[in-house]
């Protein structure tokens, strides 16, 4: 299916691998020219042929930078992705043991860094009648499932963008999230991350609790999800063929969500 991309520009944080990385490639597949944004160039991001913009999107005048280089490099801006975030596994402890600075950091990755990048780039896709896609966690649906300051910045984020589209999809603009579940990506696999750091205080060895996580979800298929599978979402939800998706929050999470 020809999505309608090629010659589209579009521009997408937190892009040197997992999800990012991911929707970087498929957009770029699709004819898309990408300024993909990451804290750090990676050889697989630059082999995708994107112009790769290397910035901290947590700084505060670092998305106004961003998107400054990006109009300079492309022009207007018809797409956005906010996919930067992270940062769950610096609150290994309950509510008491968390620290404001822990809350303050994982609100300005997973939820100010979006609202600044949107806000720089507003502008520009209001004049290209642009899409926005934000990407949340469906843990923002459970907040019990991860450390508390993680799912409450990112419930704060699926909330975002939901008064996005109200106020802006009337002039043009389309608002969407996309909400997955465990992705099989380095947060999970890197025995130094947060997949690593949650086995050890679990006393259990690193590879059964990646094996034994898809059923302590609740995800219905057995396995991780691919950031493949989580990009094709994002990029469909990037094309005009999806004009009419507006406000929407999707879940990816093989039915580990069980409310309707």
């Amino acid at each position: 299916m020809d999505l309608q991309l090629k010659d589209k520009t579009a521009l997408v944080t937190g892009a040197s691998r997992g999800i990012g990385l991911a929707v970087v490639e498929q957009l770029a597949a699709e004819g898309a020219r990408v300024v993909a944004v990451a804290r750090t160039s990676t050889p697989e991001l630059r082999a995708t042929g994107a112009y790769v913009i290397s910035a901290d999107l947590v700084a505060a005048d670092g998305p106004e930078q961003v998107v400054a280089a990006a109009l300079a490099e492309v022009g207007e801006l018809d797409l956005l992705v906010n996919n930067v975030g992270g940062g769950d596994g610096e609150a290994a402890g309950g509510f008491l043991q968390t620290d404001d600075e822990t809350w303050r950091q994982l609100f300005e990755v997973n939820c100010f860094a979006t609202v600044r990048t949107t806000r720089a780039a507003l502008p520009s896709l209001l004049r290209q009648g642009g899409a926005i896609v934000n990407v949340s966690s469906n843990a923002a649906r459970t907040p019990s499932s991860g450390p508390m300051p993680y799912t409450t910045a990112k419930a704060a984020l699926t909330a975002f963008g939901k008064a996005m589209a109200e106020e802006f999809g009337p002039q043009g603009v389309r608002i969407n999230t996309v909400s997955p579940g465990p992705v099989r990506t380095g947060l999970l696999t890197d025995p130094e991350r947060y997949g690593g750091q949650l086995a050890r205080a679990l006393g259990v060895p690193h590879e059964a609790l990646l094996a034994g996580l898809p059923q302590q979800a609740g995800m219905l298929t057995g396995r991780l999800i691919e950031p493949a599978e989580v990009a094709a979402l994002i990029v469909q939800l990037c094309s005009p063929l999806t004009a009419s998706i507006i406000g929407a929050d999707y879940l990816i999470d093989a039915g580990a969500v069980k409310t309707a």
